[in-house]
Order: structure tokens, then sequence, then C-alpha cells
């Protein structure tokens, strides 16, 4: 039996008392890679989040390898959508990939060679080791992304969450983030990936979510990316939940009509 890398169960998150995931079920087997798919505003970057707690839920539960996320989350790396990091801040781009080892040396500890060799290494792997220095102010976006990713690459995790991660860069620097990923899988990595390319689905990923605000289909691309499947995911009518409201002790009053059933 293969043994999961990830479980969801009933999850459902909101905004302002709006819905942005609905009792989300999906089970997810260890070293495949899984595409998100979904249009805008469908909670894909909010799965995401809600399954590092970055986000707090509304109900539901997610359990990585069998655990709970406080548990294992040294074994988890995330590479957040560029729109969400403060490409301002002084730092360097060795500095950034170091952060990625914190979880192991912990935060007062000051890294070593040891830890900058690991740096350095995960950086040349993708062409970024001559950039070490400089800020990442300074660099470009299919740089910036490349940057990331050596700081999850660092953390030699089992699990990898990336929120877009060919999102506004050039051909070969997606061709690069793709070997890199294939490589993890090679390795027994699980990884999981927001995605707008549906040209690419097929060639990039194992698996496949189609996402929009419930999970319209999970499972082998081959037998659910399907095109009645994607009639329903991009469809508008699959946010069905007009409103609802969240008590305090976080239980739900689900006070809208699923379309055709009622609540």
């Amino acid at each position: 039996m293969c043994k999961k890398a990830l479980e969801v169960n009933a999850l459902t998150t909101a905004y302002n008392n709006n819905p942005v995931l609905w009792d989300i079920n999906v089970d997810v087997p260890e070293g495949i890679i899984m595409g998100i798919i979904g249009p805008n505003g469908a909670g894909k970057s909010t799965f995401i989040k809600s399954i590092l707690g970055l986000v707090k839920p509304v109900a539901g539960s997610t359990k990585i390898y069998g655990k709970p996320y406080k548990s294992i989350r040294k074994k988890i790396a995330y590479v957040p959508q560029k729109e969400s990091v403060d490409w301002d801040f002084p730092t360097t781009v060795l500095d950034v990939v170091m952060m990625g080892l914190y979880g192991n040396i912990g935060w007062i500890k000051r890294p070593g060679k040891k830890e900058k060799q690991l740096a350095l290494d995960a950086l040349e792997k993708l062409g970024m080791k001559e950039y070490c220095n400089r800020q990442i102010n300074k660099l470009s976006g299919g740089q910036q992304q490349r940057t990331f990713l050596a700081r999850a690459l660092v953390q030699d995790a089992d699990l990898y969450l990336m929120d877009e991660p060919f999102q506004g860069v050039d051909a070969l620097t997606e061709k690069v983030i793709m070997n890199l990923i294939k490589d993890l899988k090679n390795k027994g990595k699980t990884i999981i990936a927001v995605h707008h390319n549906l040209e690419t689905v097929l060639e990039y990923f194992d698996w496949i979510m189609m996402l929009n605000v419930k999970c319209i289909a999970i499972g082998p691309c081959k037998e659910v990316f399907t095109g009645e499947n994607l009639a329903k995911t991009y469809s508008s009518s699959q946010a069905p939940y007009q409103s609802f409201v969240v008590k305090k002790d976080r239980s739900i009053y689900k006070s809208s009509i699923l379309r055709g059933e009622k609540i």
C-alpha cells in the first residue's frame, strides 16, 4: 500500500466569513509530482498556506506523513509566490539560501563552513553560485525564483510545497526548475506545485488537483485531466457558497445553499 504524503480531511478556510476552500478531502501519495490548477481566486495558494498553518482553517485537519504539521515541519520546504516576498529587504542571495538551514541548526547558532558549503552547492545546482553575494533586489525575476528554490533544496525536505514556481520566469529558468523537481522526485521526494499553464500539465505532473473552492477532481493526470473536469473547474458556477457565519468556537453555520442541494 502506497504511503500517504498528505491527508486533508474536511478542510474549510475563509477570509472575512467568505469561503475560499470548502470541505476539501484529498489524499496525496508520496513520491509524486502533483500540480494544483484552477481559476484566479479558486483557493490554490490558500490551500498551500492552510497546510502550512500560515492561514488558520475554519474546520478540518491535515496530516503530513501521518503527523500534524508542527511535529514534522522540518521535513517540509515551502517556495512562496514571488509577490509575497519583500524583495527590498537588505539581504544577499547566500543569506536567503542559508535561511533554509535554520530549521535544523536553530536561529541562535550561526551557520558555519558546512552550512555555507551546503548553500553554495544548492545555488550551483540552480546556476546561481556566481550571484551568492548579490542583493536580492538586484536579481531578475527568474534569478529570484531560483534563489528561493535553492533555499528549499538546502532543507533536504520530504515534501516540497511550491506556489507558482514558474510564474514570471524565462524558458531557460522554467527548464532548470522542472529538472530540479524531477530530480527531487527521483530521490523519493513529494512535490506539490500551484500551476497555471494547462498546456504543460501532462508533461510536468503525475497527478493533478483541480480546484475551485471545492476539489473538483484529483488523481493521475491521464485519468482526471479531462475536458469535462476542466469545464467544471473553470466554470463560475463552481463557487457555490454565497455566505456563511463562523462562530467563535469555529463551528460553521452553513446559511447558504449548495446549488441544487439543501445544506
